[in-house]
């Protein structure tokens, strides 16, 4: 395993120490379902709805989590929390004084303990947010890529386990299946997933015997595979005389039936779990040896409750080094609860009597609920030996990386913003090297189409081992496939949601490890719909990175309406944490992309959203100042969101706001108007998201540059507007809100066509004599 390292130094777990565990592992149960009591029977609320908290869901995951954090886990491992099990986390982090007790009643409360795991909002220690299903799994193997790219760049890394624990309905979603099958997951040897496999979903039993399927996808997938079945007590039934019969009989069972001997007295499971097959007799004859106990406690004998069996299971993934490894742990949901094994359970919540009773039965205090061991007491020390052993050294404060503001790019001729993008990533590593080389790009199988080419020949590409490039002497090949662990440029499969999931864990690399890497992700641009979620909750959980989607819009003609995004620029807006950026023109693009790279790794920074198109512009359409105090003006304009390309020479009669790549067809509407006598000023938007927030703060919410305001709309020279961009129309409708103007919106309102430049524009309204058609008419209406 290159440039990582895997401590697996053991913990004592002898059978004092065993007992030990447990009783710390029935506090944090109790903890946890006390917690999520708290919030919804005792807290006072002037909320009608439901608080919520998932104690059965929790109490599944309690063996699983005091195991690995008080038994096995080291500093440097990181771990990715089932979302329904965050009390869990909170109630071991509460008792290895991580945690003020103040916050224990403060779930699911304003400033308080976050209803799901948060690495950005919860006061305790969070290694990966977690909450959208799927993602916080697969952020484990992003983050493992990540730390495997540090050791490729700087000094090598010691590694601890990336470990995701996870619900078995969560193998559901495809996005996990999406990053486990993508090629390079099969050689993270220090990547972890535990399995909580109870059996149920919010809705229902899982289905039939869904985990032998997925543990055969993960098998062919590369991953070691460990099961953690059965308890130590059923176990010694199989070895009996006739307990092969009854563990085919369990082993053949649906988790539907499985499920109903749990809710079943002695008596019931005597008659039933033998079933109807040929073995029937055989299974009755063990289970008469058996008192009502014991019947009711081997149905209910998981291994996943078994702490040694789980630690001999975590130190047994240790040594599989070569390839990932999944541990399928079965559990019972809501386990040690009234509720446990109930097919309603997920959301109900315990009585007051019911929790009372569960105090008793775990040997604490309703009266104290919060109380913790008693100092001296063998518990407090296992807590307190685990909260030394966990003690990480603190983050060293990002790096400042100073990103110029230019970097003395030529563009003359026509040359598209897809075009630029290629020239700025070139120009930027003979210009800025020490940018350059924390520059990482990302994309799903279209770098080449996204014009990454040449700075792909330039930096290499990104992986965790050399590959041979057997092309690499052929001289009319445009890509050069060197990979090494020192290239730049990381080339995943075609999934979405794989690249910002990779962007995300790339841009937190300040706040996890003190070092800092400028993410940039290149997509087609009509697929930023489908990485949406999972790249909204990187930017939620502190990833940092920039975003490119390109081509963009029908300005993408050929492709037709399937390629062609529409509501892009709606989404860059209203997305938090991040700067929509639409520049039309080359030398905006270079201004816009050093912004944007001076906003990542750092702890007011930002993420950002560029969309490009592959539109040939001719440049001598900006009217770039040359140099002086007049070309810095026109670059700090154009890092606010816009700037004035044209003045009428009088009052205006008409102003045109264009965006991206129809900025030509602005241009030569207002030339068309002012040679009718019709006064116009033509305003280039670089971005509609910060001329928005600049709108909002002057109204008093949220935080914006007021003053480009005034520089783009004086009050003086107020008119009304014509919008018009390459994309769904509202999202510049707010323009008129600035000073209570009319306003006429062009934009796309359908799916696209297939077709010329020039034939979809007209179609669709934003050429240039629809624009001027749409001023004649607003002006008519205005007299």
């Amino acid at each position: 395993m290159s440039n990582s390292l895997i401590s697996t130094v053991p913990v004592q777990t002898d059978a004092d120490s065993l007992e030990v565990l447990d009783r710390v592992q029935r506090r944090v149960l109790w903890l946890a379902t006390s917690m999520i009591h708290y919030a919804n029977k005792i807290r006072e609320s002037n909320s009608e709805i439901k608080i919520g908290g998932h104690q059965a869901s929790s109490a599944s995951m309690v063996s699983i989590m005091s195991a690995l954090y008080f038994a096995h886990l080291r500093p440097e491992d990181r771990v990715s929390v089932k979302p329904h099990a965050a009390p869990v986390l909170h109630a071991i982090q509460y008792l290895l004084g991580q945690l003020d007790q103040s916050y224990l009643t403060r779930l699911r409360s304003f400033h308080g303990l976050q209803s799901y795991p948060s690495r950005t909002k919860d006061p305790d220690i969070v290694d990966f947010s977690t909450g959208s299903v799927g993602i916080g799994a697969t952020a484990t193997i992003w983050s493992a890529l990540s730390q495997r790219y540090l050791s490729g760049h700087f000094a090598p890394q010691t590694t601890g386990r990336h470990i995701a624990l996870i619900g078995d309905a969560e193998l559901d979603e495809g996005a996990i299946w999406e990053a486990v099958v993508d090629p390079i997951t099969s050689r993270l040897g220090e990547l972890l997933w535990v399995v909580d496999v109870n059996r149920q979903s919010l809705d229902r039993v899982v289905p039939n015997f869904e985990i032998k399927r997925r543990k055969a996808m993960f098998e062919a997938a590369g991953w070691h595979t460990i099961e953690v079945k059965y308890g130590r007590f059923l176990r010694e039934l199989f070895s009996r005389d006739g307990g092969e019969a009854l563990q085919r009989r369990i082993d053949s069972m649906s988790n539907e039936e499985y499920q109903r001997l749990l809710r079943s007295p002695a008596e019931v499971i005597r008659q039933n779990l033998p079933g109807n097959g040929p073995d029937r007799q055989i299974i009755a004859r063990i289970l008469d040896q058996l008192n009502d106990d014991e019947v009711f406690r081997a149905i209910r004998d998981l291994a996943g409750h078994d702490l040694a069996d789980l630690l001999d299971a975590f130190r047994l993934a240790d040594s599989a080094h070569d390839r990932p490894t999944v541990i399928f742990a079965y559990t019972i949901k809501a386990w040690s609860l009234p509720t446990e094994g109930h097919p309603d359970n997920h959301s109900s919540l315990l009585t007051q009597a019911q929790w009372e009773e569960l105090a008793e039965s775990l040997g604490t205090e309703s009266r104290d609920p919060w109380s913790k061991f008693e100092p001296g007491s063998k518990e407090a020390d296992l807590c307190h030996k685990a909260a030394e052993r966990l003690r990480r050294p603190l983050v060293a404060g990002p790096e400042k990386i100073d990103v110029p503001g230019e970097i003395g790019g030529s563009y003359k001729g026509k040359v598209s913003t897809q075009q630029a993008l290629g020239r700025f990533l070139v120009g930027i590593s003979r210009a800025a090297p020490e940018v350059a080389s924390r520059i990482v790009t990302v994309s799903p199988d279209v770098a080449s189409s996204t014009n990454l080419g040449g700075w792909i020949n330039k930096v290499g590409i990104w992986n965790v081992e050399q590959r041979d490039d057997w092309f690499g002497d052929v001289s009319d090949v445009a890509v050069h496939w060197r990979e090494t662990p020192s290239g730049q440029h990381v080339e995943l499969g075609i999934a979405e949601t794989n690249l910002v999931g990779m962007l995300g864990e790339l841009g937190a690399t300040w706040s996890r490890y003190g070092k800092t890497l400028f993410p940039i992700g290149t997509i087609y641009d009509p697929f930023v719909g489908r990485s949406l979620e999972p790249w909204s909750f990187g930017i939620y959980s502190g990833g940092q990175s920039i975003l490119i989607g390109t081509p963009s819009g029908v300005t993408l003609a050929p492709e037709g309406g399937a390629h062609q995004s529409v509501i892009t620029p709606s989404i860059g807006l209203e997305q938090p944490g991040c700067v929509a950026w639409e520049p039309a023109f080359a030398q905006d693009l270079e201004w816009t992309l050093l912004s944007a790279l001076s906003q990542l790794g750092r702890p007011d920074g930002t993420s950002s959203y560029f969309r490009l198109t592959t539109r040939p512009i001719d440049q001598h359409l900006a009217d770039v100042p040359l140099g002086g105090d007049h070309r810095e003006l026109r670059r700090r304009q154009v890092l606010a969101g816009g700037y004035r390309l044209i003045e009428a020479k009088s009052q205006p009669m008409i102003t045109i706001v264009g965006m991206g790549a129809v900025m030509p067809e602005a241009v030569a509407a207002a030339d068309q108007l002012s040679v009718s006598g019709v006064g116009v000023d033509l305003i280039c938007l670089t971005s509609a998201d910060l001329i928005f927030r600049a709108f909002a703060a002057r109204k008093g919410f949220g935080e914006g540059d007021v003053s480009i305001l005034d520089t783009l709309f004086p009050v003086e020279r107020k008119a009304p507007i014509i919008s018009v961009m390459d994309g769904h129309p509202h999202t510049l409708s707010f323009l008129s809100g600035i000073h209570g103007v009319q306003i006429t919106s062009l934009g796309v309102r359908d799916f696209g066509q297939v077709g010329e430049i020039s034939d979809l524009y007209k179609y669709f309204g934003i050429d240039s004599e629809t624009i001027v058609g749409a001023a004649w008419d607003l002006l008519d209406t205005t007299q």
